[in-house]
């Protein structure tokens, strides 16, 4: 019983994981308003060490289509303009000696659509990983069986990992809902 208990938790905690890393892709795709986590995954070569672009300059968005770096070192500006540009974020920052200014703009029809199919990629694959805990739990399950748990006792802890399994799926649906309403929002 001890090792069901276990196989649960593991499995619980493998699908929680596959939430949160959608979670933390969904903050990447952006739903027209600026924000901070637009920028995220720019690394800035900060002296022969890339460097997340959070640790070198101040990220601030002062109005829903602006963002403004300033960096903490002058000397830092044309690098982190050159790390903007080479993260291929279909921005263009524009460096006015102080600070670089971005100007996020509004997203066309068809780019809310490709956001979205994005989304529901990323959901899949979130689906998928849930769908592997399962697998892996059940193959568990299946292998303390042979090794002589009572079938009732397996029967009653595969019904417990499709029932984790179908909660998580809901859980990737709703937050799928709620990400393709905030993109298509104009």
């Amino acid at each position: 019983m001890e090792e069901i208990e276990f196989i649960l938790d593991s499995t619980k905690e493998s699908m929680a994981g596959s939430i949160a890393h959608l979670e933390k892709e969904f903050l990447n795709i952006r739903a027209g308003k600026a924000s901070p986590q637009m920028l995220g995954g720019v690394f800035v070569d900060y002296y022969g060490s890339q460097t997340p672009l959070s640790q070198v300059a101040n990220i601030n968005v002062p109005d829903a289509r602006t963002i403004t770096i300033t960096p903490w070192e002058k000397s830092m500006l044309h690098p982190i303009e050159k790390a903007i540009m080479i993260a291929n974020l279909g921005f263009n920052p524009m460096n006015n000696g102080d600070n670089i200014i971005i100007n996020v703009p509004v997203l066309t029809e068809e780019r809310r659509r490709d956001l979205v199919k994005q989304a529901k990629a990323e959901a899949e694959d979130a689906k998928i990983g849930i769908r592997n805990a399962r697998k892996d739990a059940n193959t568990e399950i299946k292998k303390l069986e042979k090794d002589g748990t009572s079938e009732d006792i397996c029967k009653s802890a595969e019904d417990d990992v499709q029932k984790l399994t179908d909660s998580f799926i809901k859980k990737i649906d709703e937050h799928l809902a709620i990400k393709e309403a905030e993109i298509m929002k104009v």
